[in-house]
């Protein structure tokens, strides 16, 4: 079954969510996982496409839009079905997606964001109320 974590962020800073999706999907790609970003739309990923080309100048996160190349090891899609990849699911939409059982990790990051607190707090219930193991980490 799937494992659920929520990443806590104890900010409401703009770009908050991007950089703990960038430190998830560095630490799972040296860790040798396969990562399927799921963002908020298509502006959104873009703006991760951009940051992980940059975000650790010492290392090279493979990545790229959905379908593009490198998107075999990292792919960012913004509500598109994820292809061939079930590991890890980083969700950034404040919505769960119907494809998010497929994989074996989903990864949810939380910002001390009004909006972004009322609708992780809907997705901690759903994931509770059908029996997926859930985890906290405080960031």
């Amino acid at each position: 079954m799937t494992l659920v974590g929520f990443y806590v962020v104890q900010s409401a800073a703009p770009g908050q969510r991007l950089n703990v999706a960038a430190r998830l999907a560095d630490k799972a790609f040296q860790r040798g996982h396969r990562i399927f970003i799921n963002a908020a739309d298509q502006a959104q990923a873009s703006q991760l496409d951009e940051l992980l080309w940059s975000f650790r100048p010492a290392s090279f996160l493979p990545h790229g839009l959905l379908g593009q190349e490198h998107s075999d090891t990292i792919a960012i899609g913004w509500g598109q079905e994820p292809e061939n990849h079930n590991d890890l699911l980083i969700n950034l939409q404040l919505s769960i997606p119907p494809f998010f059982s497929r994989f074996q990790r989903v990864a949810e990051v939380v910002t001390q964001e009004p909006d972004n607190l009322a609708a992780l707090r809907n997705s901690w219930k759903f994931y509770k109320e059908r029996g997926y193991q859930l985890e906290k980490h405080d960031l």
